[in-house]
């Protein structure tokens, strides 16, 4: 089966209104129309930096509990988690994923491991 979500751990977390942290999540495959619809929004008209908001409400389908993630939540990431899904989302759109299971030669044992895109 085709995989098209994947998970991810924050490496700070985002702090809900409760005071609850919030690190592991799941982010799916962008479709086409993830890009193009919030290029129409008014706020990524008046400042481009905007879309990366609209783009990640959109494709992270989960945040510890919180299930509908909206920009609000986005925007009150901390600076360093918002780098970290902003690569994350590259790296599974640009080949769709980046972990594979391999064997050790030696020992037979099978992993996975997870590898950078070619030219990376």
């Amino acid at each position: 089966m085709y995989q098209t979500e994947f998970p991810f751990t924050l490496p700070h977390g985002y702090i809900d209104a409760e005071g609850c942290l919030h690190r592991e999540g799941v982010m799916r495959l962008s479709r086409a129309t993830d890009e193009i619809t919030p290029l129409r929004d008014p706020r990524v008209q008046k400042n481009s930096g905007y879309l990366v908001i609209i783009l990640l409400a959109r494709v992270i389908t989960r945040l510890g509990t919180i299930e509908q993630l909206n920009t609000k939540i986005i925007e009150e990431l901390f600076s360093g988690d918002l780098a970290y899904l902003q690569d994350f989302y590259q790296r599974i759109n640009r080949s769709g994923h980046t972990r594979f299971r391999v064997a050790c030669p030696h020992c037979n044992g099978e992993f996975e491991v997870e590898t950078d895109p070619v030219g990376e």
